[in-house]
């Protein structure tokens, strides 16, 4: 084979290989929905500091978990979170508890008073199941200013998908943890905590 034959070869497979590489599509990226509105208090009765969730291992990835049967999970490569889950986690249990609870001040825990109670929240299940249900499950601890347990309790809530598809799974998602931020809402409530 003459020299020029070669590099002809060689350029081509070169411009099959560069076409197939510019032909990737990038992953779709996902945000949960937008927070809903909180409610402000000039004069809170008491001010309940939110932790960082802490994920199981298998949800602490960019994409987006799927069950695919009773044992096998499965991250997606095309359909990725935008952000870090924990943090959309925590800015959307924020604002749900603000809206809940709207006679007290709900912050992130950074400098927090000493007389504020912690909320703290470990979650086991985030995810898709082959069956067409978003499932969220964890649990919740509530802790004093002192580092007493107050309270601990799991939460666990279903949303059907209203059709297939990652957006439907990703709202789906969303509305499961809008339900467990309410079970514990009125937990928080129930138990006078606040006085």
């Amino acid at each position: 084979m003459t020299n020029w034959i070669k590099c002809l070869l060689l350029l081509t497979i070169c411009a099959l290989l560069t076409a197939c590489a510019s032909s990737v599509t990038p992953p779709a990226r996902y945000m949960l929905p937008s927070d809903p509105v909180s409610n402000t208090t000039n004069q809170p009765e008491g001010t309940l500091v939110l932790s960082s969730p802490r994920l199981a291992h298998y949800l602490d990835v960019d994409g987006i978990v799927m069950q695919l049967d009773d044992i096998t999970l499965n991250a997606a490569r095309e359909h990725q979170w935008a952000e870090g889950l924990n943090r959309q986690l925590e800015r959307r249990m924020r604002a749900n508890l603000s809206q809940a609870m709207p006679t007290l001040r709900v912050m992130r825990a950074e400098g927090e008073p000493a007389d504020a109670l912690t909320l703290r929240l470990t979650v086991d299940q985030f995810q898709g199941r082959f069956d067409g249900v978003a499932v969220t499950s964890g649990q919740w601890q509530l802790v004093n200013g002192a580092g007493e347990l107050l309270v601990m309790e799991n939460f666990y809530s279903e949303t059907p998908l209203e059709t297939d598809g990652y957006p439907a799974l990703v709202r789906a998602l969303s509305e499961s943890w809008d339900q467990a931020a309410e079970l514990i809402a009125n937990e928080i409530r129930q138990g006078h905590y606040f006085n």
